[in-house]
Parts: C-alpha cells; sequence; structure tokens
C-alpha cells in the first residue's frame, strides 16, 4: 500500500496563539439538539416509516429534549407528512422548538414552510456544499458564486419567514466543512450572517459538519 501513503492530506494548522476558549470552564448546560429523526433517514434504502418515527419522537420527547430537527420535508413524502401529523395532532410542545433541514433552492424552502404551517417555534436549518471537491466537480462555481449561492438561499428564508405565522431561527450549515478552506469557511459564514441580520434576539446557530467519506 505504500503508493497511496500521500493519498490524504494532514489537516493544516490553525494559527490562533491568543486562543481564550481553551481556559474557559462551562458553568451551564449548552442546548442540546437531537438529530436522531432526520440524519440520513431520508437517503437509507428503507428509511424509518410514520409509526416508527413517532416512536422515536415521543421517546425524545419523553427523554427531555426541548430542541428536535423532526426531518426533511422537502426530500419525500414521509418526511413532509411526519411533521404535518404533529401538528394536526398537537404534539409539538409549547416550550418545544423543532428543526428541519433544507438545500438552499427556492422550491425545497417553500415546500418546507408549507410544512411548517402552525409551527410557533421553528429552527430552518439551511445547507450548501462548499469544499473544493463539490465546488470543481459538483457546482462548477467560484468562492464567490458559492457564497452567492448561500445569499440566494438566506434571503429565501427571510422572503417565506414574513409569510410565516411564528418565529423563525436561521441554522446555517456547509456541508463537508472539512474539506473547505478555514479562511474561506469564515469567509462565507460571515456573509451568511450579516445577511441574516444577527441582533439582540435574532441569531444564527452555526454549524460545521464533518460530512460523511469527507
Amino acid at each position: 500500500m505504500k503508493e497511496f501513503v500521500q493519498k490524504y492530506r494532514p489537516y493544516p494548522q490553525v494559527d490562533l496563539p491568543n486562543r481564550e476558549w481553551p481556559n474557559k470552564v462551562i458553568e451551564k448546560a449548552p442546548i442540546w439538539c437531537s438529530v436522531d429523526l432526520r440524519d440520513g433517514n431520508q437517503a437509507l434504502i428503507t428509511p424509518m416509516n410514520m409509526d416508527q418515527k413517532l416512536e422515536l419522537y415521543k421517546l425524545l420527547i419523553k427523554l427531555g429534549f426541548k430542541n428536535i430537527e423532526v426531518g426533511f420535508p422537502s426530500a419525500s413524502q414521509v418526511e413532509f407528512d411526519f411533521l404535518r401529523r404533529l401538528v394536526d395532532d398537537n404534539l409539538l410542545p409549547d416550550d418545544g422548538t423543532i428543526q428541519v433541514l433544507v438545500h438552499a433552492r427556492e422550491h425545497l424552502i417553500a415546500k418546507t414552510f408549507e410544512s411548517l404551517k402552525g409551527v410557533k417555534h421553528a429552527i430552518v436549518h439551511l445547507y450548501n456544499s462548499t469544499s473544493t471537491a463539490q465546488r470543481k466537480i459538483v457546482f462548477q462555481k467560484s468562492k464567490d458564486e458559492i457564497i452567492e449561492l448561500a445569499l440566494e438561499g438566506v434571503e429565501l428564508v427571510k422572503k417565506y419567514e414574513k409569510m410565516h405565522d411564528g418565529t423563525i431561527t436561521l441554522e446555517y450549515a456547509s456541508e463537508s466543512f472539512t474539506g473547505t478552506e478555514m479562511e474561506y469557511a469564515a469567509k462565507n459564514r460571515n456573509a451568511v450572517s450579516a445577511a441574516w441580520g444577527i441582533g439582540a434576539g435574532r441569531q444564527v446557530i452555526v454549524t460545521l459538519p464533518t460530512t460523511v467519506r469527507m
């Protein structure tokens, strides 16, 4: 296997000598979010059906989760119908927040907000890939063009947010983050945060995915 020794490159060192976080102590519990109902389920050969998803959802509620990513409503009918079942059967706790995943494309975002009708508190988990390989091979776009793609997604979420009767928090994930240059990843995320308009009571949740096979 000697010929494959050079196949993988080591992660570049991040030169931040003034970091303060290693010396800080966590003094209160973080906000936990379960993604068990969504994470990859839409891509399985035999995904969870409605009854299985409902059983797992009720268990997560029983365990005390307040934030739950319930699905990928624009990916399949069962994902869409499951969220509608939670709404129509009044299974959403008043003190909880549900989360949904969506790719940065308008017809998918529109479908997602259709599934969210009647939801008081929701996190819209928007994503697009930023890695060197996907920029070159999949999107065939430059770094700036990929940022524009993300910003278009943000503006679409803001557009549908105005028509939604409830609060929306934006979560943004750069898929295949571990294959993305650090400085570019920061530039991309700062652009998204600025476009959303963060401030008191308006936040952006940042996700750094270690995507499968990356």
